[in-house]
């Protein structure tokens, strides 16, 4: 295998262990989380108070947000900053540098 072939494969491996990374991520998220509002609400039909207060929730909400995060990071969806715009940003700083070389030559 060439050195570029193994580039490639191992660019490809790591972006899978990745994406099942966050997998495993998101299925604990829903199962620990499942499991925490079951509890609070068998807890909630016994004491008559409201299931739907929103510090029920804490836990997956915010643990919610990260697997948001960690979806963006793993699948590139920031609009913003992603890899996309990583490439731009590099392929026009070396334009300039080849510009810039071009004119004092």
């Amino acid at each position: 295998m060439t050195t570029l072939e193994e580039d490639k494969y191992n660019r490809a491996r790591k972006r899978v262990e990745c994406i099942k990374g966050f997998y495993v991520h998101l299925s604990v998220y829903l199962v620990i989380n499942t499991a925490i509002l079951l509890v609070i609400y068998m807890a909630i039909l016994d004491d008559g108070e409201s299931f739907w207060q929103i510090s029920h929730f804490f836990t997956a909400i915010f643990w919610g947000l990260g697997v948001l995060f960690h979806a963006a990071n793993t699948f590139d969806l920031n609009p913003f900053f992603g890899k996309k715009w990583e490439e731009r940003q590099i392929r026009r700083y070396l334009e300039e540098d080849e510009k810039q070389s071009k004119k004092y030559q």
